[in-house]
């Protein structure tokens, strides 16, 4: 039974790394995109991402699937913000939006502004979505728990992170294994199965039996630590993470786009929307 997360990215440059550090430029990159309003710094902060992306060497046949998620939730999510905005954008400059066309049936203004907005939102989600998608595919999934430990984390709350990416592949392979023993049987759970509701209830025979046996699992591997006294004592860890030369520059250079961000808000120089002129032009035209 797999017990580990697909760890595709192995061998990698960014797998090398150290994996407190594929960690902490997810934080630091996170707070610097979200100071940004200026949709070309965040595209040029999207670039800076997929080049970093690029590093980890994952497979794009293996996780296409995880980007059309990542796709459709970001243009879900920006085309809702969009029509429940308005046309009023807080962080655009002083003035009345620029109306392009009110949206049918519910008659809601689209303006220039309301658009620049969810393009630059747009670009900050994928941009962020980019920048974590290592962390789950080039970390070793031995190396989650050690990692979040000498971050800092409770030892606990650390072993709890480590287990829980265990967890889920496990529990999607049990899922799998459970439909293919169905089907054996002669029950195939998705055959002639019209739509979400009537997909839900057919799966019962498959999603009971799986949530079982993950109870049943967690329950052992909670047997398993009492058994070797786990939390009576200070835990140690077999691996030893250490910082080289390379791991400080990535840091450093995550680093200073934080600070340049920061900067860049008390200054005004990134925290205002930025609205093309052609928009603008054919609002007014």
């Amino acid at each position: 039974m797999n017990i580990a997360p697909r760890y595709l990215g192995r061998g990698s440059w960014l797998a090398r790394r150290d994996p407190r550090v594929l960690i902490l430029v997810v934080f630091f990159f996170i707070f610097t995109v979200l100071q940004i309003w200026d949709a070309r710094l965040v595209f040029g902060l999207l670039i800076i991402s997929v080049i970093y992306y690029r590093t980890a060497a994952i497979p794009w046949a293996q996780i296409r699937r995880n980007w059309t998620v990542v796709f459709l939730f970001i243009g879900m999510l920006v085309t809702v913000n969009m029509l429940v905005a308005g046309g009023n954008v807080e962080a655009m400059p002083e003035g009345e939006p620029d109306v392009l066309f009110y949206f049918p049936l519910l008659g809601t203004p689209i303006s220039a502004q309301s658009v620049s907005l969810a393009v630059t939102q747009f670009l900050r989600y994928l941009a962020m979505a980019t920048i974590g998608f290592p962390v789950a595919f080039a970390i070793a999934p031995s190396d989650f728990g050690v990692a979040f430990r000498r971050l800092g984390v409770p030892e606990k709350f650390a072993f709890g992170i480590d287990l829980t990416f265990r967890f889920l592949p496990s529990l999607s392979a049990d899922f799998q294994s459970t439909v293919d023993a169905q089907r054996i049987r002669g029950f195939d759970w998705s055959a002639g199965a019209t739509g979400f509701l009537t997909r839900v209830r057919r799966s019962t025979p498959v999603i009971v039996p799986t949530v079982v046996n993950a109870i049943a699992g967690a329950e052992d591997t909670i047997d398993a630590m009492d058994l070797r006294g786990f939390g009576t004592g200070r835990r140690t860890w077999l691996r030893l993470l250490v910082y080289d030369r390379e791991d400080w520059l990535v840091l450093g250079f995550f680093v200073a786009l934080l600070v340049a961000a920061t900067l860049g808000g008390f200054l005004g120089t990134s925290d205002e929307l930025w609205t093309p002129q052609f928009l603008i032009d054919i609002a007014q035209g």
